[in-house]
């Protein structure tokens, strides 16, 4: 839970000045759901930056580098949460209370 709160108030900073703290938090909890996929389609953990490249996200191209900080977390969680729950809305919730 650590590793989510110093990752959220690391990324939510808006990376550019036009782009707001709502549009940033989006774009990362876009990031969390495409890594929860990754895990439900049994990308290995390591082949998960690739796999999530792979996909051609819309997000700009400096949230790549979220992917690896978000991999171990969501790779941590039981199956189970990652099959029923929501990581990204999670994740988005958190994001807009910093």
């Amino acid at each position: 839970m650590l590793r989510i709160a110093i990752a959220a108030a690391v990324l939510a900073t808006p990376l550019a000045a036009a782009e707001t703290k709502e549009q940033s938090c989006q774009y990362q909890a876009d990031v969390v759901a495409a890594v929860q996929q990754a895990r439900l389609d049994r990308v290995k953990e390591r082949d998960v930056p690739k796999a999530v490249s792979d996909t051609e996200p819309t997000w700009p191209e400096s949230y790549n580098a979220a992917v690896p900080l978000i991999t171990p977390w969501v790779y941590e969680q039981k199956m189970r949460d990652v099959r029923k729950k929501d990581l990204g809305a999670a994740w988005l919730e958190l994001c807009l209370q910093q």
